[in-house]
């Protein structure tokens, strides 16, 4: 396993919004205020590379204030991440997808005590943007439709009408186009091909899957490898995480009756308006995204990856370091430094008290 291990430095977060914080003061003088925390010992976490700059701003600001606390995170990718939560191999895991009814019925995750439920929190929300390299061209109009059609295969030169009747003025040249797609079992990829699916179900067929349909297309291997083959080709065009869109040129998609360009403001609204996966234990907070809003101002393409954990652990030794990490990166604070670093959506207010909720009953 290649694990990323980030040191201390830089101050994201002070230790101000750590529960384990101790102050000491003495009312009666002078004495300055000392804190200190108490918490040690090494956490290993791995998944969503979609995450990686949020979880160095996260590391960076929690281990800043708990200087005795290493954590490791393996940005390997979604299915890998989940995969080494499930052998038991990490405390917790990060996904651009929370785990299905399926998967939460075969049970099995070794780090989690036998019968546990589990901790899913929706602490990453990013739009996810449609990159392309097109000289001269920074941003087109797309439908779903035309998405679709691209990424399927049938739509194959860059001046194509379906293309071009959505981009007046815009001088399309006649380069064949490449689609990119990720080769790694990748929650992106699930979340783009919903989004696919949900809106333009009669030109993509294919239902929501972390592992691309088609043999068609180049494939490329994580978020980087994807957005570099993108970067590195001539009518290249892809998905990603939009804080890797770069200066790579991004497509604003069809939403009712106008185009909307990816923000993290425009992604946040899609989630709060959509409602949690029903039948989940009360630490799920799984999100069942309404691809199909025709809200003004909503980008429908929206990642929302999960920190995952254990309702109750198998080792007690890893609550304390989880309960206090997940609790920094809902914090005010986290989301914050997680929007610095990565572009990624602060949480609303409602949404963090139910994370706190749940995070409160790990065990």
């Amino acid at each position: 396993m290649n694990v990323k291990r980030f040191g201390a430095p830089a101050v994201i977060a002070t230790a101000a919004v750590l529960a384990l914080s101790s102050c000491a003061s003495n009312e009666g003088n002078a004495a300055p205020e000392e804190s200190a925390s108490s918490l040690s010992g090494n956490l290993v976490g791995a998944g969503a590379s979609s995450q990686d700059a949020a979880q160095q701003a996260w590391i960076a600001g929690f281990q800043t204030a708990n200087p005795e606390v290493t954590i490791d995170y393996d940005p390997s990718g979604s299915g890998a991440g989940r995969e080494t939560f499930l052998e038991g191999a990490s405390a917790f895991a990060g996904s651009d997808r929370a785990f299905n009814d399926e998967e939460i019925a075969e049970g099995g995750f070794a780090a989690c005590a036998p019968d546990s439920d589990l901790v899913e929190l929706p602490l990453y929300i990013s739009p996810i943007a449609v990159i392309f390299n097109l000289e001269g061209i920074d941003s087109l109009n797309l439908d779903a439709a035309t998405l679709a059609g691209i990424f399927n295969g049938t739509i194959t030169t860059w001046n194509d009408p379906a293309i071009a009747g959505q981009n007046e003025g815009v001088e399309l040249p006649a380069t064949a186009i490449t689609p990119v797609h990720r080769s790694d079992d990748s929650g992106t990829t699930e979340n783009f091909t919903e989004y696919l699916n949900a809106v333009a179900p009669d030109v993509w067929t294919w239902e929501a899957d972390g592992v691309w349909p088609l043999e068609s297309g180049e494939a490329a291997q994580g978020t980087s490898g994807l957005v570099d083959a993108v970067t590195n080709g001539t009518g290249t065009i892809g998905y990603a995480d939009a804080s890797r869109a770069g200066d790579l040129g991004t497509v604003a998609v069809q939403v009712g009756s106008e185009y909307v360009e990816y923000s993290p403001e425009a992604a946040a609204a899609i989630v709060d308006a959509s409602p949690l996966v029903e039948g989940r234990a009360s630490t799920d907070l799984a999100i069942e995204l309404d691809r199909t809003t025709e809200e003004a101002g909503v980008y429908p393409i929206v990642l929302i990856s999960y920190l995952i954990g254990c309702a109750e652990y198998a080792e007690p030794d890893n609550v304390e370091l989880v309960k206090s990490y997940f609790s920094y990166i809902a914090s005010e604070e986290g989301q914050q430094a997680g929007a610095e670093a990565a572009g990624s959506a602060p949480i609303s207010e409602q949404l963090r008290e139910q994370v706190t909720a749940a995070i409160d009953a790990i065990k």
